[in-house]
């Protein structure tokens, strides 16, 4: 199964809009007690998290994974910092790249894959202001075209 495919659990819509994506890197992810149950009923938000290499490892930060209702006393913190799951082939690759001015690793989505929960993480330039009000432009005279066609077939 190529990467990025599978159950898509949760998306990161916001990394479009705010990154340019270069390449994307699939990793899987250290879990704690009941937040597999979670993420499986769908109880996961990315808007806010990212990624960052410490002491030779991946660490996902912010991703805010809800308490399982059935967890009580066993159930996990939200917002806890996750290990990712890489080679350290990949990890060191990381590392030179995100030294780079303005690089940054950024969560894309998260989805189940042979019942793994894995996360697709991004190697992301940020945009500058100019830039997403480029692409805005560009998404809707897109839409427009697109009705245009439509109403003209009808």
């Amino acid at each position: 199964m190529p990467k990025g495919t599978g159950k898509v659990i949760a998306q990161n819509k916001k990394a479009n809009h705010d990154f340019f994506i270069e390449e994307t890197i699939e990793a899987g992810l250290v879990l704690q007690g009941t937040e597999i149950k979670s993420i499986r009923a769908g109880r996961v938000n990315m808007k806010d998290s990212f990624a960052r290499v410490e002491r030779g490892e991946v660490f996902l930060h912010n991703m805010h994974i809800s308490p399982y209702e059935q967890g009580n006393r066993y159930n996990h913190e939200p917002t806890r910092t996750r290990k990712l799951l890489m080679h350290k082939k990949q990890i060191n690759k990381l590392i030179g790249e995100t030294q780079q001015a303005g690089y940054s690793l950024v969560p894309l989505r998260i989805y189940l894959k042979n019942g793994m929960a894995k996360v697709l993480i991004g190697l992301g330039k940020g945009k500058k202001k100019f830039d997403k009000r480029e692409d805005l432009k560009r998404k809707q005279a897109k839409r427009d075209i697109d009705r245009a066609v439509k109403e003209s077939m009808q």
